[in-house]
């Protein structure tokens, strides 16, 4: 029986090479027939558009899938570049604050050594920003030989404001833009005096100067230094830089005319300054509690290091 079957399966191989072998004789035979090659070429021809838009059709598919891939790359190079430029421009911006700093702490150690009174260098903490109140606290206190009335200036020797609250470790300086500070200025030129306060804006007022006296625009003004009623010292010392003149306003019929004055002390960005610790003058300053804190109050220098050297 598995004889005969083997037998069946051996002639169907040789039948099925046999078939195979017959057709590809007689595709050799027609492939070689000038008619046969004709019907190719003119299925070919036929065909051609079809293939070239096929192929038209892959192409642009395949651009297409590149030009995807291309423009996520692009997307995330993109935002790489955008991390890398914002860090970049954190870093400058630190870098720019350190820069100011490092300018505000060299003028101030050469207005030290050459400042004819003590001072003690402080670093800005703090920094009131309501309207009505113009004051900044410094890390330095009666710690460090600061007082109550003390004087303050910044880089330039340019006068900035005084202490009017103070404790251990920190001061609270009155800003010169204060309404509430009044300071007797002098013009450079004319040596006439007048009256100095802050307003809005950040402009100083000085106020009841002679109508008769040529006020000129960029005038500088300095602390007249000028005694008291009764023979008491001056508050600010005589001498320290206020601010130049930027415009002027006098009526025909008044007797006193008014400048404008433009700080010369950065008031609104100082964070360095120098403390005056061996003068004192006017009238005893009252020590009284410091306003509430309020949400305005906002810190003055990201930088916790410590303050520059102190008394020369």
């Amino acid at each position: 029986m598995m004889s005969i079957l083997s037998n069946r399966r051996a002639r169907r191989r040789w039948i099925t090479y046999t078939i195979l072998l017959v057709i590809t004789i007689l595709l050799m035979a027609f492939s070689s027939n000038p008619g046969v090659r004709e019907l190719q070429r003119g299925f070919n021809f036929a065909f051609k558009p079809f293939q070239g838009a096929f192929a038209g059709v892959a192409d642009n598919v395949a651009s297409v899938l590149g030009a995807i891939g291309e423009i996520d790359r692009l997307r995330v190079d993109n935002a790489a570049l955008r991390d890398q430029n914002d860090q970049l421009a954190n870093t400058n911006a630190r870098l720019e604050l350190l820069r100011r700093e490092n300018d505000q702490l060299t003028g101030l150690l050469q207005l030290q050594s050459g400042f004819d009174h003590q001072t003690v260098a402080a670093r800005v903490i703090g920094r009131e920003t309501l309207p009505t109140i113009r004051m900044v606290t410094l890390d330095k206190g009666t710690d460090d030989g600061l007082a109550l009335g003390d004087v303050v200036i910044v880089q330039g020797g340019a006068l900035a404001g005084r202490v009017t609250d103070i404790g251990p470790t920190f001061a609270k300086v009155t800003l010169l833009s204060d309404s509430s500070l009044v300071v007797i200025g002098q013009l450079l030129t004319s040596s006439e005096t007048g009256e100095i306060s802050g307003e809005a804006g950040g402009v100083l007022v000085m106020k009841n100067i002679d109508a008769g006296v040529a006020v000129s625009l960029d005038e500088e003004v300095y602390t007249a230094g000028l005694e008291l009623a009764g023979g008491i010292r001056s508050p600010y010392p005589r001498g320290l830089v206020i601010g130049t003149v930027v415009d002027v306003q006098r009526d025909a019929t008044d007797v006193v005319q008014t400048a404008f004055i433009q700080p010369a002390a950065n008031l609104a960005g100082f964070s360095l300054a120098l403390v005056i610790t061996d003068y004192s003058g006017g009238l005893p300053l009252v020590d009284q509690p410091s306003p509430p804190p309020s949400s305005s109050a906002v810190p003055a220098s990201p930088s916790g290091a410590a303050s520059p050297s102190v008394t020369p």
